[in-house]
């Protein structure tokens, strides 16, 4: 039997490099793919996959936020989450979402064919290099405990928090808050000093722990 596949990515050539040993396997075929998450919500529509691989970082619809989504109303779907990310709060907020996998991108093709496979027939897999950050992580102690309470920040800080952990720039937060791109840079630049974090990753890891990234989706 041919496990159907959708590819959710938003970088076409990356999508490309996927299909080819993908298709070249005798029990696999690409049936869709997207670079969004509302075209791939649309797409879902017209075509059945079997296995949806999705990326996290889609463009407008966080890929946590679309997994339980789809989870939750196409449950036969089987999700296998890809990324680049190997932290546990990525991995957690996935597979709570529904996904049954999580692929590394830096994985290969052969990593990539047996996550669908065994997806596909309704078991977790994990990439090596995140089993052993899951492990890892289950016996040290929660970096949440040592986070900076979330209480330091203003609801409009919040706000741009939220939308810089769904992947969103300057540029588009102030269209969507209504307010102009260098209020936003004030925004970023206070969030970083109550914080002390520095990096978009870290704003990122921060909002998933304090599960606010969806509330101004």
């Amino acid at each position: 039997m041919t496990i159907k596949i959708m590819l959710a990515d938003d970088h076409k050539m990356f999508r490309e490099t996927l299909k080819i040993p993908l298709n070249a396997e005798a029990d696999l075929q690409v049936i869709a793919e997207a670079g969004q998450g509302k075209e791939l919500l649309a797409l879902l529509e017209q075509h059945q996959p079997d296995v949806l691989v999705l990326d996290i970082n889609l463009p407008d619809i966080h890929g946590i936020e679309l997994a339980k989504y789809i989870s939750r109303e196409r449950p036969l779907i089987k999700i296998l989450a890809l990324s680049g990310y190997t932290e546990k709060i990525f991995i957690d907020e996935m597979l709570q979402a529904g996904a049954m996998g999580y692929v590394v991108k830096s994985a290969g093709s052969d990593e990539l064919i047996t996550a669908v496979r065994t997806v596909a027939g309704g078991e977790r897999f994990l990439s090596p290099d995140v089993a052993h950050n899951f492990a890892a992580s289950a016996i040290s102690h929660s970096s949440s405990d040592l986070d900076p309470p979330l209480a330091l920040l203003g609801r409009r800080e919040r706000q741009v928090l939220a939308l810089l952990a769904q992947g969103l720039r300057s540029h588009e937060i102030a269209v969507q808050m209504g307010i102009a791109p260098s209020t936003v840079e004030v925004h970023r630049r206070n969030i970083r000093q109550k914080l002390g974090l520095t990096s978009i990753a870290e704003l990122t890891k921060y909002a998933l722990r304090k599960k606010i990234v969806y509330l101004y989706s």
